[in-house]
């Protein structure tokens, strides 16, 4: 039986090995290759495996149409639409994810970027190394203010707690009614939320219902004051529209790990060049401890599937 792995799944080469160590003594075979976006050299890398190891690269239909031996599509990512999955279902592929193990990665980020754009980290570092002093720049304190939460998983739930610790009231917003949240989350409608919170944060995954949530009409919603933290998929917010609002005023300024596209990004493009906005390149789920916890759910996961007994199933 034959392994690729698409892509470097972030951990020491030593930490891979004792990880496929227990595989190869029962005649797994694995194979690892650099990331590639070349649908023939994907396709050649593929061809002859009964399964796929990836993180966020783009798996298109066309790869997995050229793979017949393949029956299982590990995704070291919570997401999954970056894989065609109408193909895989087709092809009678097996899909499963890593989920959970950016929770905290994930959460922590979303607090240190709210926390840096309230404080003004960024320009008051620049001021403090040129000489300067904080004139015109006094920030503000979390303690008091509103956060609202768009998508209440593990993820959505841990930022809460973690917004909760520092004193802010929680509102959240979700595809269901959340019966075991905490009774300092109040659960209420998307626009409700727009309307009342100084701090935005998405944590939604990317489907047909989400994709656009965040358009101009809704951000004309939001306070002149409020921010917008988009730490789930780049598409639920509408790039034109927001970047039009932080030209305008509109809102006060976002805070952003995703993109329409992966990273890197045309330096030009609208938003990097808007005002009041932190920046960074989808990282939000990459620490040295979620890259390990990534890896052993991903193992576990073809172990499951091998003994037929799939877990984390997406497909």
């Amino acid at each position: 039986m034959k392994v690729v792995i698409m892509e470097d799944l972030g951990i020491p080469a030593a930490e891979l090995a004792a990880l496929e160590e227990p595989f190869l003594a029962q005649g797994v075979e694995f194979a690892s290759y650099p990331r590639s976006g070349d649908v023939g050299t994907m396709i050649a890398q593929a061809r002859d495996a009964e399964a796929m190891i990836l993180a966020n690269m783009p798996m298109p239909g066309e790869v997995l149409r050229a793979c017949p031996r393949l029956k299982f599509i590990d995704v070291a990512f919570t997401g999954v639409d970056h894989v065609d999955l109408a193909a895989a279902r087709e092809l009678g592929c097996a899909v499963s994810n890593a989920s959970g193990y950016s929770t905290e990665a994930v959460a922590e980020l979303v607090l240190g970027a709210v926390l840096s754009m309230a404080r003004n980290l960024r320009a008051v570092e620049d001021r403090c190394r040129s000489g300067g002093t904080k004139a015109g720049l006094v920030g503000w304190e979390l303690k008091g203010k509103t956060v609202g939460v768009v998508g209440l998983g593990k993820i959505g739930m841990r930022s809460a707690e973690l917004f909760h610790a520092f004193g802010c009231r929680v509102l959240a917003c979700s595809r269901s009614v959340h019966a075991d949240a905490p009774v300092w989350v109040e659960q209420t409608g998307l626009e409700e939320l727009l309307r009342r919170a100084d701090i935005v944060v998405l944590h939604c995954p990317l489907n047909a219902s989400t994709r656009g949530l965040i358009n101009a009409e809704r951000l004309a919603m939001m306070k002149p004051t409020a921010i917008l933290v988009n730490a789930a998929r780049g598409p639920v917010a509408d790039e034109a529209a927001l970047a039009a609002a932080l030209e305008r005023g509109s809102i006060a300024g976002a805070c952003l790990d995703v993109f329409d596209k992966e990273p890197p990004l045309d330096p030009a493009a609208p938003l990097l060049r808007a005002p009041n906005t932190l920046v960074t390149p989808h990282v939000a789920f990459a620490t040295r401890e979620s890259m390990s916890l990534r890896a052993e759910i991903v193992f576990d996961n073809l172990r499951a599937w091998l003994e037929g007994r799939p877990q984390n199933v997406v497909l």
